[in-house]
C-alpha cells in the first residue's frame, strides 16, 4: 500500500496540536515522593543524570541547528523553538530536581559545540549543503527521540519494580508521553524530504557518508566520559541484554530514508556499534557521580 503523502500543512497541524495537548509540565503537578531513597539512588543515578543532562542540554542543540541550518524555515523554527524547546528544558528541570531530591550533584551540561559541525556550519550558506544538513538534523532527531521513548519506557518499569509509583506515573509518566508527538515530527519531516526528491543522488550520497563517519549516540557529543555514561545507563535499564533490538528501535526509520533498506539492511551497522562502544567503556572503566 502506498504511503500518504507528507505535506508541511500537516507537519504545522502536528506541531500545533503537540504544542496544544503537551503544554511544558510544571513542576507543581508533579509528585517527587521517593520511598527508598538511597535504593533509587544506587540502582538508577547514572540513568536519571543522564536523562536530566540530555533533557537540559537543548540550549545547545539550538545552537548546533542555527550553526548547520542558518537558513533555517519558519516551521522548523516554531516547532524547536515554541514547542520542543520548552518542553524539553522542562523535562530537564523536573529530572534535576529529582537527582538532587536523591542527594545526587546537580546535571552538568555540556555547551560546547563539536569542531565537525562547525566545520560542516561553515559550508552551510551553500543551498546545497544546508539541505543534507537539514535531512540529517531530522534524522538524528528522530533516532534520539526513539531512543528517549525506549529509555523512559525502561525506566517506569524499573520504578515500577521499587514501588516508586509516584515519581514513574507523574514525572517518568508525564515525561514519556510528550516524546512520540517529537519523533513523528522529525519521521514526517524526513520522510517529506525523501518524498518530494530534495535531495539530489550526490546529496544522499554525501548525506550517508557523513552520517557514517560521524554517528554518535545523543548524549554522548564525541566525549569518552559521557560515552561510558551512556553505557551505564544500557547496562542500567538493562538494554544491554538485546542491544541489536535496540538498535533496530532507534534506526528502522534510517535504513529506510538514507540507506533505502540496501541489502535488507535492518538497521545500520553504526548504530549498534556506538550501543556496544559504551557499553564496552562502562565495563571497563565504569561511571560514577559522587552523592552529595
Amino acid at each position: 500500500m502506498a504511503r500518504a503523502t507528507i505535506t508541511s500543512a500537516a507537519i504545522m497541524q502536528h506541531v500545533l496540536i503537540l504544542q496544544d495537548e503537551h503544554p511544558p509540565i510544571r513542576l507543581d503537578s508533579v509528585d517527587r515522593t521517593i520511598l527508598e531513597p538511597v535504593v533509587v539512588r544506587e540502582r538508577l543515578a547514572p540513568v536519571i543524570d543522564y536523562l536530566a543532562r540530555v533533557e537540559l542540554e537543548v540550549d545547545r542543540n539550538v545552537l548546533e541547528l542555527l550553526t548547520l541550518l542558518p537558513g533555517v524555515s519558519e516551521l522548523d523554527r516554531y516547532f524547536y523553538q515554541d514547542v520542543w524547546q520548552p518542553q524539553e528544558i522542562a523535562h530537564g528541570l523536573i529530572l534535576d530536581r529529582l537527582q538532587v531530591d536523591l542527594g545526587l550533584p546537580p546535571a552538568e551540561v555540556f555547551l560546547g559545540i563539536p569542531m565537525r559541525m562547525k566545520l560542516l556550519g561553515a559550508l552551510a550558506h551553500l543551498p546545497a549543503v544546508q539541505e543534507i544538513s537539514r535531512f540529517l538534523y531530522y534524522l538524528t532527531g528522530a533516532a534520539t527521540e526513539k531512543q528517549a521513548v525506549v529509555a523512559y519506557s525502561r525506566l517506569t518499569t524499573q520504578l515500577d519494580r521499587l514501588g516508586e509509583t509516584a515519581i514513574s506515573r507523574t514525572v517518568i509518566g508525564q515525561i514519556k508521553r510528550q516524546e512520540p508527538g517529537h519523533y513523528a515530527f522529525y519521521q514526517m519531516s524526513a520522510t517529506q524530504m525523501v518524498q518530494d526528491e530534495v535531495l539530489a543522488p550526490w546529496q544522499m550520497f554525501l548525506a550517508r557518508v557523513l552520517r557514517e563517519k560521524g554517528f554518535a549516540l545523543v548524549g554522548t557529543n564525541y566525549v569518552p566520559e559521557y560515552q561510558a555514561q551512556l553505557g551505564a545507563v544500557l547496562v542500567g535499564l538493562e538494554l544491554d541484554l538485546e542491544l541489536e533490538r535496540y538498535a533496530k528501535d532507534m534506526g528502522r526509520l534510517e535504513a529506510r530514508l538514507l540507506w533505502a533498506n540496501r541489502n535488507g539492511m535492518a538497521f545500520p551497522p553504526y548504530f549498534l556499534e556506538a550501543l556496544r562502544q559504551s557499553v564496552d567503556m562502562y565495563r571497563e572503566k565504569g561511571f560514577s557521580r559522587q552523592a552529595v
